[in-house]
């Protein structure tokens, strides 16, 4: 196994993990804001940098069953949201491949 080097992003406004501030999005690749977590309010990024993802499980969610994987930052390993792998919704397709951060579980990053 090679050492694992973190992604450092450049942008106006950087969103990173609460615990140990490593970058983990841009504010540009928010798809959505209308989402809720366990710990309430939630983004739906495009993609996602400095993340190490679980296992898959299946869940029931407030908008259907989906599969999704728990995604944790690689630095402190603190779980920072969720991985959608499949949604079996048709209307829900658009979330496969899409990424979720708890908004209580990030801090901006300058």
């Amino acid at each position: 196994m090679g050492l694992a080097y973190n992604t450092y992003l450049n942008s106006s406004r950087i969103y990173g993990c609460k615990t140990c501030k490593s970058h983990l999005a841009n504010h540009e690749d928010i798809i959505s804001r209308n989402f809720r977590g366990q710990h309430g309010k939630a983004y739906l990024f495009n993609g996602v940098v400095n993340v190490e993802t679980g296992e898959p499980t299946e869940r029931n969610m407030t908008t259907g069953r989906h599969v999704v994987r728990d995604i944790s930052c690689r630095v402190c390993n603190d779980v920072v949201g969720w991985k959608y792998d499949k949604a079996y919704e048709s209307t829900e397709k658009y979330k496969e491949g899409k990424f979720i951060l708890e908004a209580e579980l990030l801090c901006t990053v300058s």
